[in-house]
Formats: structure tokens, sequence, C-alpha cells
């Protein structure tokens, strides 16, 4: 996901701080979450062995489901990032993530 590993010594504020033993020995930057879509989506091009926005209907709405589990449309322009990784509109992205939250309260 793009995490950053650093020495201890080196950690700000919002970074992770693991301890062994009652002794800090690594810190661990954690990407921002629009990086983290990024690198989310490259993974998902890599899975599919194609570009998303080749994908059929079916695995487009796949995509979108897996995006939502990880939290990918918390993401400040995340449905526009996904809808231009898809080859669709903002319009069908909220259609796909209606359609998941219709069958989940049926």
């Amino acid at each position: 996901m793009g995490a950053e590993v650093l020495e201890p010594g080196e950690a700000a504020a919002d970074d992770v701080v693991l301890s062994w033993d009652g002794q800090d020995v690594l810190a661990v930057r954690l990407p921002q979450l629009s990086d983290s879509l990024d690198h989310i989506l490259a993974a998902l091009q890599r899975r599919h062995g194609m570009p998303l926005a080749d994908l059929d209907r079916k695995a487009k709405q796949e995509v979108v489901r897996v995006l939502e589990a990880r939290g990918a449309f918390s993401v400040r322009h995340g449905v526009e990032t996904v809808a231009g990784a898809l080859g669709v509109s903002r319009f069908t992205v909220y259609n796909y993530l209606n359609r998941e939250n219709a069958s989940k309260n049926a």
C-alpha cells in the first residue's frame, strides 16, 4: 500500500511506532488515503490483467464492491477517481453502489 519504514526517532505524530519488549523498534508512515486508492486501483488492474475500463459491467461492479469494502469512497474525490479508472460516469458508480447496498438490505 506504499507505507514507508522509518527509524523510531524520525516518526511524526501521524506515524505508527512499533515496539518490542518496551523498546521502539521502527516506525511506519502510512500513505495518504488518496495515494492508497491509486495503489488499490493499480493492484486491481494487475489482478484482472487489463485496464479496468476494459472490464465488462459485471466485473466493474465487482471492482466497485471491493473498493467500497476497502473504504475507497471515503476518500475525497474517490467516486470521480474510480469512475475515471473504470471508464464510466460518476452516476454509474453511484448506481453500482446503490445496487450493492440494496442487495445487502434485502
